[in-house]
């Protein structure tokens, strides 16, 4: 089978999902072409070099609807012969788009491709698609959902993790995000975003708040407490499925849990020879992809299981991976994952993550998975895995290699 390397990986900076962010005024589709125009320039992309453009995006609807990824394709400058398609595995589009991409370039189906994904969280508003998971009495009510909130505390519940703990990967997630901006960590990768006349509109991700401590974070209210407890509260719900949970441990709040925020990411993938026949080297092989389907009420805990599959299906064990970039959803989801494969925290999002950074849904998978081939070619290190977890009880992951 051919093999399938990365090129490039690039994103913007991510602005604040709400009317003050600094993206409000872009549009998802201004985004996403902004991103494609500097894939074509800094590797040259004339003509149609590109098999394809696959775009994730988890809420399609409004500016976010119909495919965007072709909108996105004729409002660049790519050619106007590179078709586009628009995917949504919720919050592991961008990483699934990638994912879609490398395999089919591993099969033969073009020698190239663009994948990543979009999110401007304060134009689109998350769940204004109307899930059915989440709308429909009849799949809602047999499958005990719950917001994902209530999913974060019942693993913290489930698997002993505190509000401490929690709390204190906050406040990490902070101090390296901040680390990783002074010591230009980005710089590679973040493209800044201009309006029609070149000036900058955003270069930096602007909702960080590398002044949190366990003192600020400690006086925050736990968030999902209240419609979980009151009766009929969605806690009652989960215990349905969880009889042996007494209580719900109510632990996350808008410190510990993902920021809202707006951004995109792009990913150019091709075989060996799309590369030798435009001179570009390539920076890492994907080794793996892999998804799978989870409990739909505890809903968050993908990236355990989605671990554990890619690496019996590549033939790895946890100790061949130097490097990991667990999404940080919410806090309990990162902690479940170092506890179940005894992983050091230090190996994990050491240059902080949505917690600190933001999580622009679509976009994300693509981010991480940039930022960890940044981070590997950056230590020196080999190998790497970035994974998600994923609304109504999903998971992915992808495993990729230094050349």
């Amino acid at each position: 089978m051919t093999e399938a390397f990365i090129y490039d990986a690039i994103r913007t900076p991510r602005g604040k999902g709400r009317k003050d962010g600094s993206l409000h005024e872009v549009t998802s589709l201004r985004l996403s072409a902004g991103v494609l125009d500097a894939l074509k320039t800094r590797n040259n992309l004339e003509g149609h070099v590109v098999e394809d453009v696959i775009w994730g995006n988890a809420t399609q609807v409004g500016e976010q609807g119909g495919c965007l990824a072709r909108s996105a394709v004729l409002a660049s400058a790519l050619d106007e012969a590179i078709p586009g398609l628009s995917i949504n595995r919720f919050c592991a589009s961008g990483l699934e788009a990638v994912n879609l991409a490398a395999n089919q370039v591993k099969g033969g189906a073009g020698a190239a491709y663009i994948a990543g994904g979009v999110e401007m969280m304060g134009r689109v508003a998350m769940g204004s698609d109307g899930a059915a998971i989440a709308v429909d009495p009849s799949l809602a009510m047999e499958k005990y959902f719950v917001p994902q909130g209530i999913s974060a505390d019942i693993i913290a519940t489930e698997y002993g993790l505190t509000r401490e703990q929690a709390d204190a990967l906050a406040v990490e997630s902070q101090r390296r995000a901040a680390l990783a901006w002074a010591e230009g960590r980005f710089d590679k990768s973040v493209v800044p975003v201009r309006d029609r006349n070149g000036l900058t509109i955003l270069d930096r991700d602007e909702y960080m708040r590398p002044e949190t401590d366990m003192q600020s974070l400690g006086a925050l209210k736990a968030s999902f407490r209240e419609m979980g407890e009151i009766m009929p509260g969605f806690d009652q719900v989960a215990q349905m499925k969880y009889p042996h949970l007494e209580r719900i441990e109510h632990i996350h709040h808008a410190g510990n849990s993902s920021g809202i925020v707006d951004g995109a990411a792009g990913v150019l993938i091709g075989n060996a020879e799309f590369g030798k026949a435009h001179g570009l080297r390539p920076r890492a092989r994907i080794r793996g992809t892999a998804k799978i389907g989870t409990d739909p009420t505890i809903m968050l805990t993908g990236p355990v299981p989605v671990t554990e599959k890619i690496l019996k299906d590549t033939g790895m064990s946890i100790s061949d991976i130097d490097l990991f970039e667990v999404n940080e959803a919410f806090a309990a989801v990162v902690l479940r994952f170092m506890q179940a494969f005894d992983v050091a925290p230090d190996r994990v999002n050491p240059n902080g993550g949505s917690i600190a950074l933001g999580h622009p849904l679509g976009a994300t998978g693509a981010i991480i998975l940039g930022t960890l081939l940044d981070e590997l070619e950056r230590t020196g290190k080999g190998t790497g895995l970035a994974t998600l977890c994923v609304a109504s009880g999903m998971g992915a992951a992808t495993i990729i290699e230094r050349v």
